[in-house]
């Protein structure tokens, strides 16, 4: 594409509109920058645009005639395509862009992509680095905080790329094509955006849609939508599995992974007690990321390597202090039910379990019913935190206590859990409302277990 002169509105004043701004200044582009948003202060909006050239900044609404002049629209994650403006920009039939797929125009080398319901930031994290323990040029990007388009003027045909992608920015990709793809897992997420399953399962499995045979997607055998995709798409598929032997794809056997080309005897590849990971689906996740890996070419002495040494994500079932004998964890991370399911299944002692949050229109069932005795007492906060007492108490579950703020559960937790117990915040729930982002959420709980007094 001739980018010379282009005029390019992007929507959206976040990390992502702002890098994307800062590509498209580079191939000397003419972006100007769209929000919604009146609250906003255009000041500091200013502060984070380069300063070598002027870029327009529009709030509120985007006069018509400046439309006409529009060429492409680059979007946001966080914008939805139901955005007015998007709507007028469509019915004009200019294209519509994600930051993702202009960075992905923009770049040179392989990518690596790794999409799912849960499990991206472990897989992705692990995944950059046994490439990164292996190869010189490899850029970590996407969902997981670092926009795409930030690194595309360094990356060479000799660079890879893995990015974490999530259904929201895969809502518009064009001719994004991974040599390399993972869906880890699909459940019902983001539906208060998607509105439908069916829509939210085509998202996820865009990711792979513009692969080939010359490319490989890796799947999860266990899950029922990523298994069936397996069947249809035009990539080659390697499946992993957490529940039973596969003639050909990665599986855990007696605590052990094992890898099957279908051709030779399988090779044993590590025990499962040689990685700090917690829990069954961060075993899923490292299978993932060995499949990813392997596909590209890594040899398996490295792979293990990395894996051996790998730690834990931040805010994903996180250790955080031991305090007056007490274990607290922070898997702020755990922005729906079935991430939280995982963070309960990790859980080896009884727990004090925090949860609620932003109303994404989950249900709440199956998390619930995956307390399996371990739950010693449901701390409530948040927007949904009466429905989530609701449905607790539907299923028998009557041990619950509400709570106005973090702070406000972290004190009753403090002052009931007894030596040999767990505190865990794993909300179920996403953090808005409350907090910007799970980060600074995952990041308050810290410093409340913290200033305990021994």
């Amino acid at each position: 594409m001739e980018w010379n002169h282009k005029t390019v509105l992007v929507i959206g004043t976040g990390i992502s509109g702002i890098s994307a701004v800062g590509a498209l200044l580079r191939v000397q582009a003419c972006p100007i920058l769209f929000d919604e948003n009146t609250t906003l202060q255009p000041e500091k909006i200013q502060t984070q645009l380069p300063t070598d050239r002027e870029v327009p900044l529009i709030l509120g609404e985007l006069p018509e005639k400046l439309i006409d002049k529009i060429e492409l629209v680059i979007l946001s994650p966080g914008v939805p395509l139901t955005c007015q403006t998007v709507i007028l920009c469509k019915q004009k039939h200019i294209p519509i862009w994600g930051e993702i797929e202009l960075a992905y125009q923009l770049s040179k080398g392989a990518v690596l992509a790794i999409t799912g319901t849960n499990g991206k930031t472990t897989t992705t994290s692990l995944l950059g680095q046994i490439m990164s323990d292996t190869y010189d040029s490899v850029y970590i990007v996407g969902n997981i905080g670092n926009p795409y388009t930030d690194i595309v003027a360094d990356t060479t045909e000799d660079s890879i790329t893995v990015a974490e992608i999530s259904s929201f920015q895969l809502e518009t990709i064009h001719s994004f094509r991974p040599k390399i793809s993972a869906i880890l897992n699909i459940t019902p997420d983001h539906l208060n955006r998607h509105k439908t399953m069916e829509h939210y399962i085509a998202l996820k499995e865009s990711i792979a849609k513009n692969q080939t045979a010359e490319d490989t997607v890796v799947l999860n055998y266990e899950d029922p939508y990523t298994q069936a995709f397996g069947k249809i798409t035009s990539a080659q598929v390697l499946y992993f599995s957490s529940q039973r032997t596969l003639e050909r794809g990665i599986y855990l056997k007696d605590e052990t992974i094992w890898l099957a080309d279908g051709i030779h005897n399988p090779i044993l590849v590590m025990n499962i007690h040689d990685m700090s990971l917690m829990g069954l689906h961060n075993v899923e996740n490292v299978m993932a990321a060995i499949g990813m890996a392997y596909s590209y070419g890594v040899p398996l002495t490295n792979i293990v390597a990395t894996v051996r040494a790998f730690r834990a994500v931040e805010h994903r079932i996180e250790y955080v202090a031991t305090k007056k004998g007490v274990d607290y964890y922070n898997d702020s991370k755990g922005t729906n039910p079935d991430a939280a399911i995982k963070g309960i299944q990790a859980m080896n002692k009884p727990t004090y379990l925090i949860g609620g949050g932003y109303d994404k229109q989950n249900e709440y069932d199956a998390w619930i019913e995956a307390f399996d005795g371990k739950v010693q007492r449901l701390v409530l906060i948040g927007q949904t935190r009466e429905q989530i007492a609701t449905c607790a108490r539907e299923h028998g579950f009557m041990d619950i206590t509400m709570a106005d703020t973090l702070e406000e559960a972290m004190k009753f937790c403090e002052e009931h859990a007894k030596q040999g117990e767990a505190v865990l915040l794993s909300p179920a729930c996403a953090s808005w409302g409350m907090f910007p982002n799970y980060e600074v959420r995952g990041q308050q709980f810290k410093d409340y277990v913290n200033q305990i007094k021994e």
